[in-house]
């Protein structure tokens, strides 16, 4: 046992959650008590009562008020505390009654779990019609592995007797949450290697596991997702201030294992939708400044591709790091960057995003050949996607370029007759002093090269990766310099590509082999939520980010909750009432519509929904293109789906998932290459699955006349 002079007060995910839900006079009285608990946890005045019906024998009562009580853990020997709960007095000693707090003797992390025989009962393997009993999931793991996986011992009856999913998702609340989590991934067909691997329990792993020593399992991975050491006054207050917000303090093995070590170079995490890959990007840049880069001239730049999305990271970055740490991490999209970069070094070129160029096209277009006859769209799309990435800047090499993703084939002659518009169109830029973002983040690439080492980054973080195009991810290159240890890491989701981009990261100078990752655990959306989002979906092949094919296996939830609701109207009118009831629901029940999103495909029909639901008197918040979303302001929020990326709410409607509405047929229509427009339905379908997945408990798809296609 390790011998230790000042009392650790550890306290657990348990009991900020309990912290939350009671009243505010209560929760100031809880403060009171942790502060005179941490100064000491012996004191007569804590008054610890041991409470007979307590399966585990070191769990104590203590007193916060008259009517409140909180549950402690307190080892028999040593000087570790553990706070798992504070309630009502009744409703305490009944959440603690069957409670065990243990540490697992094969992985050395604290566990604290359920052990009510009725749960255990109702997981016995039942029969089939001939009277044979099913064969139960686990039945060829051996108890020793089972262990190793997170199931408390206590538990392995349980568990041999889980025969289907559903059993194994009622047992969810007795089991230890890493344990539920690696038995969810065996029965999804992982191998028990990949399983221990992935958490880090590794068989044939010597090391011998001292059941006694309280401190050394605290900071085991295990321990750290549900316990945090405080270990001054102002850490609590800013733990306590927004308790359910555990991604502050709390991460999974898994995500540690990435923020936490030191890579030899570019590093790529591939994620779901609310897998936690943005609140990684953000511990990483917390733990590069305070562990790895830490001088004052250190700097590390945190980018990501919307202007709405850098503002939302920053202010959540400055919640988990102290301002002296936030000095030395920029947050901002790369648009804006590049602009802000190039003007400080005296560019003379106009930066255009699609307005100012459009008569430039038309005028480069009147040299278009009668053959091969191609329409307007083709040559746009031919710079865009084939020019530009490939830096093509004269006929030699546009013969050479390749045109992968193209649904019109192109031969010598045809380039030929073609190229005179796109030469014309690059003439009429320069002439007009502008430059497209891939000419302008090309140009800041160029600058760098020239001046040298002239920027403070020691390492780039790139969020929203699937979003940024060849040109962004060779600037970051540049920006971050020559590759070295923990330069480059970027985290993304093709599936979620709502942009028109597409990188093959070797190819930009990034090398990421031997380096790359995938977080399977969605912490956001309920598994039903989660499957419906999925579904739309499902036999597309996603690209994973270098070239290769990624997939959804093994992606999965441990919430659960209703079914997403589809309903469909004869008229706005109608679906409008329906919004309007669910929301007075919603306002009934939680008091608020601050945590209710709807969500629109474009901003007149938003508009609309603006209008008619104002009409009847209800408040609403506009999320805007560069700002934070601010949750503290009133109302129900609107959204469209591109604006929506990024953001989670309790409860988000669809509104107007109509047929030619969703997908947007006039994006869809608007190029004549087939291949193309098979992308652009992609990613259509991409757009209703990221406002989908943005919900933590309730999904509404409201359609009027004529309902999608996508929801048949």
């Amino acid at each position: 046992m390790t011998t230790m002079n000042k009392p650790v007060v550890a306290i657990s995910s348990d009991f900020m959650n309990a912290f939350a839900a009671i009243p505010k006079q209560q929760q100031n009285k809880v403060l009171d008590f942790i502060t005179k608990f941490r100064m000491n946890p012996t004191a007569k005045s804590i008054h610890y009562e041991k409470i007979a019906q307590f399966k585990d024998d070191s769990l104590r009562s203590v007193r916060i008020d008259q009517t409140y009580r909180g549950i402690v853990k307190r080892p028999e020997a040593g000087n570790v505390y553990m706070l798992l709960w504070v309630d009502h007095h009744d409703r305490a000693y009944e959440w603690a009654k069957n409670k065990k707090c243990i540490i697992n003797p094969e992985t050395g992390g604290l566990q604290v779990y359920d052990v009510d025989s009725a749960a255990t009962v109702e997981a016995k393997p039942r029969s089939d019609e001939a009277g044979q009993k099913e064969t139960c999931l686990f039945a060829g793991i051996h108890d020793r592995h089972l262990i190793r996986l997170g199931v408390p011992e206590d538990l392995l009856p349980l568990v041999r007797n889980i025969c289907s999913d559903e059993q194994l998702d009622r047992a969810a609340r007795q089991l230890p949450v890493e344990a539920h989590e690696a038995l969810t991934a065996l029965a999804a067909g992982y191998t028990l290697d990949e399983v221990l691997a992935e958490g880090n329990r590794i068989i044939g792993k010597d090391e011998q596991v001292d059941t006694s020593d309280f401190q050394k399992a605290l900071e085991n991975p295990d321990s750290k997702r549900r316990f945090v050491v405080v270990d001054d006054d102002i850490a609590l207050q800013e733990i306590l201030e927004a308790p359910l917000e555990k991604w502050r303090v709390f991460l999974h093995p898994s995500q540690r294992s990435l923020v936490e070590r030191d890579w030899n170079g570019p590093v790529r995490v591939l994620g779901g939708a609310g897998t936690g890959k943005t609140v990684v990007a953000m511990h990483r840049a917390k733990y590069l400044v305070e562990k790895v880069f830490v001088e004052e001239h250190d700097r590390i730049l945190l980018t990501t591709f919307t202007r709405n999305l850098a503002a939302d990271i920053k202010e959540n970055l400055a919640k988990i790091c102290p301002d002296k740490l936030m000095r030395r991490i920029e947050v901002t999209n790369l648009d804006r960057w590049t602009l802000s970069f190039l003007r400080k070094n005296n560019y003379n070129y106009d930066i255009d995003y699609g307005e100012r160029t459009k008569p430039l096209w038309e005028k480069a277009l009147s040299l278009a050949p009668s053959e091969p006859g191609l329409g307007d769209s083709f040559y746009r799309e031919e710079w865009e996607r084939v020019i530009q990435p490939q830096e093509i800047t004269t006929f030699a090499e546009y013969l050479k370029a390749t045109r992968v993703g193209r649904g019109v084939r192109l031969g010598r002659q045809d380039r030929k007759a073609i190229w005179p518009v796109f030469e014309e169109y690059r003439l009429l830029l320069n002439e007009n002093r502008l430059r497209e973002a891939d000419d302008a983040m090309r140009d800041a690439r160029a600058l760098i090269r020239e001046k040298g080492d002239i920027l403070p980054y020691r390492a780039v973080i790139v969020d929203e990766a699937q979003d940024m195009g060849p040109q962004a991810f060779k600037l970051i290159r540049e920006m971050a310099g020559a590759e070295r240890k923990n330069d480059i890491f970027i985290v993304g989701d093709a599936h979620q590509r709502i942009y028109r981009h597409k990188v093959v990261l070797g190819r930009c100078g990034i090398r990421i082999v031997g380096r790359s990752s995938k977080l399977r655990i969605n912490y956001r959306t309920t598994e039903e939520n989660r499957r419906w989002a999925v579904s739309l979906l499902e036999d597309i092949p996603f690209d994973d980010l270098d070239g290769g094919l990624d997939s959804q296996k093994g992606y999965t939830s441990l919430l659960h909750g209703t079914e997403p609701s589809v309903q469909q109207f004869a008229s706005f009118q109608e679906e409008i009432e329906c919004i309007a009831t669910n929301l007075d629901r919603i306002r009934q029940e939680s008091g608020s519509l601050q945590e209710v999103c709807l969500v629109a495909r474009t901003h007149e029909l938003l508009r609309q929904y603006e209008g008619a639901l104002q009409a009847k008197g209800l408040a609403t918040c506009l999320i805007r293109r560069s700002e934070a979303e601010d949750r503290r302001k009133e109302g129900l929020r609107l959204a469209t789906m591109h604006r929506v990326k990024g953001l989670e709410f309790d409860r988000v409607i669809i509104a107007g998932v109509n047929d030619g509405i969703v997908p947007f047929e006039d994006a869809v229509n608007s190029s004549s290459d087939t291949a193309i427009q098979t992308e652009l339905d992609i990613q259509e379908k991409a757009l209703l699955y990221v406002a989908a997945t943005r919900a933590k408990k309730e999904v509404l798809v409201t359609s009027f006349g004529k309902r999608s296609r996508f929801l048949h």
